[in-house]
């Protein structure tokens, strides 16, 4: 069984809040710990401030609605750049292994458009990574 942890929710929230919830439910009903993902922007740039702002931009819709707003505030954040993984190869690679050692079982990479290429660089890499 999958538990979505939703785009959104980072490591605070998840290691703090979400797996051992959700942990501690399957124990009770007597079941093994769920898999648990996570969806997060991400993007593979060199230009990690102009990344942030298209982050800002591509998802703006989410600060307004009450389930994404909660999850950012619970991360102490005001906008979505504050839970996306942006940054260098070495900077996703820490990123991604964070999420695991927060218990997430499964990553679900949303790369977004953040400049030119920054996909379909974005997506080698984690292609790459596999």
């Amino acid at each position: 069984r999958f538990y979505n942890a939703k785009t959104w929710t980072k490591i605070k929230t998840l290691a703090d809040h979400v797996v051992p919830s959700i942990n501690q439910s399957a124990s009770s009903a007597g079941q093994p710990d769920p898999r648990i993902l996570a969806a997060i922007p991400i993007a593979l740039t060199d230009d990690v401030d102009s990344a942030r702002e298209a982050c800002d931009q591509a998802f703006s819709i989410y600060p307004t609605l009450p389930s994404y707003r909660a999850m950012l505030e619970r991360e102490g954040v005001a906008q979505p750049s504050g839970i996306a993984l942006i940054g260098n190869e070495a900077t996703l690679r820490q990123g991604i292994a964070a999420f695991r050692d927060a218990g997430v079982t499964d990553f679900a990479a949303s790369p977004f458009p953040a400049g030119e290429g920054v996909v379909d660089r974005t997506l080698a890499f984690l292609q790459s990574e596999m």
